[in-house]
């Protein structure tokens, strides 16, 4: 592109000059104006300038702007030629599909995708496949934060219980260890073992936000622990469970590695099937007799050692006051499992004592529509079907219904959060069928 340069003799002035000039310079998106012009005339061969619009033309001075006029005229500024190319590194991602992908296969250039550590994963429609490589180079050269391109080949779960996925490496080396951090935690992991949303970050504080601090919570499919570490840094006791040994495995590890927050001491975790350990782990804590000294550390002075003092001792509290159920696509079917979960412990609860019924938090998938009415109903009415109780109405429990995020063109997540019913909780059950 040959433009023209405004070629400021004295460097001291370019700042005021370019303001000055504001009105006839270059503006192009990540384009610096400011330039190291090459000019002849002056003993190094080169000047500091500012790139001026294409319809300034260097041999044209009506083109040029009177502040332009009157600065060449004063001998403060000299205008000059200058070739200006714009190379692949100055191309944005989408720039450089939109010029190399055929105009028929435009109309959904791939754009969104998720970044899990060091990986970005795609979820490429069939009509992008023949360009797939293409389009991981590109955004690998694009992301310097990127080193592993993968496109998802299967629907998350299709043949596992553990929520993985199959996948092919279209760029970078199949390294799926990743380091994550959110709410101020760090997350490694094996992404092709375990289940990580990086879109379910908002939703993960949102949720956290609403434990209090000495608080006993029931992760029933904790995953790797995105809202279990978060939990336990603010001192809430937290029962972690997954069924996946690998999310296991990487929960523990994770909660040992952010040892600043103590967050080890706040989390008991385990891999056991969520059915049953929604039960065992109510069980288990009622019997449970933990308590936990914090110290902090203060200095009297820099010369002293710090010390440790105002020890705060946390006592473990004999019952949740939330539970968890982060799997959509079937944590409804586990809620018979709270049916007669504190049978016989009526004492320890509202009317008898301050404490109320846990809170439980299940996430699941609907249709989508402008107001969710229709789905809001549906979730409703499936929450009351798998409780033997209906949910909502006059004298009732109240559910409160959380648009989390779209998953699919008609298909959108929720969260469904209520206070256990003193009528489902209580109720007396065949042993056989709900154990424990």
């Amino acid at each position: 592109m040959n433009l023209t340069a405004a070629c400021i003799l004295d460097v001291k002035k370019i700042t005021k000059y370019q303001k000055e000039l504001s009105t006839d310079i270059l503006k192009i998106p990540r384009l610096r104006a400011v330039r190291s012009v090459p000019l002849d005339t002056l003993p190094n061969g080169s000047a500091k300038g500012v790139l001026l619009k294409p319809e300034i033309r260097m041999n044209d001075k009506s083109s040029w702007g009177s502040k332009l006029q009157e600065l060449v005229e004063a001998r403060e500024v000299l205008v000059a030629p200058y070739q200006l190319q714009l190379d692949y590194d100055y191309w944005t991602y989408l720039d450089i599909m939109s010029a190399i992908l055929p105009e028929n296969d435009q109309s959904e250039i791939p754009v969104g995708f998720s970044v899990v550590g060091h990986v970005a994963h795609l979820n490429l429609r069939d009509q992008y496949l023949p360009y797939k490589s293409l389009i991981a180079s590109v955004l690998l050269d694009k992301n310097p934060n990127i080193r592993s391109v993968i496109n998802k080949i299967d629907d998350v779960g299709e043949e596992n219980e553990f929520r993985t996925f199959k996948y092919e490496v279209l760029a970078g080396p199949d390294d799926m260890n990743v380091e994550v951090r959110e709410q101020d935690c760090v997350f490694k992991f094996d992404y092709s073992q375990v289940y990580w949303n990086t879109r379910l970050s908002t939703e993960h504080h949102r949720l956290v936000s609403k434990f209090k601090r000495g608080e006993a919570v029931c992760d029933v499919m904790a995953g790797v622990g995105p809202f279990a570490l978060p939990a336990a840094k603010k001192n809430v006791w937290v029962w972690a469970n997954d069924l996946n040994p690998a999310s296991h495995e990487s929960l523990v590890q994770n909660a040992k590695r952010n040892k600043t927050f103590k967050i080890s001491d706040f989390i008991n975790p385990f891999c056991e099937d969520g059915h049953s350990f929604i039960r065992t782990s109510a069980t288990s804590l009622l019997n449970s007799n933990r308590d936990l000294a914090i110290f902090s550390k203060v200095s009297r002075s820099y010369r002293m050692p710090t010390k440790a003092v105002n020890a705060q001792i946390h006592v473990e509290p004999k019952t949740f006051s939330h539970y968890i159920l982060n799997l959509p696509a079937s944590a409804t079917t586990f809620l018979p499992s709270f049916i007669g979960l504190y049978a016989g412990h009526e004492h320890l609860f509202e009317p008898h004592t301050e404490t109320q019924l846990p809170m439980v938090h299940v996430y699941c998938f609907s249709t989508k529509s402008d107001d969710n009415k229709a789905e809001e109903e549906k979730i409703r009415s499936e929450v009351s079907e798998q409780l033997g109780c209906r949910m909502g109405g006059v004298g009732r429990e109240e559910m409160e219904i959380w648009d989390v995020r779209d998953v699919a063109p008609q298909k959108r997540m929720f969260c469904a959060s209520f206070r256990l019913p003193a009528e489902v909780a209580f109720r007396k059950v065949d042993a056989e069928m709900n154990p424990g």
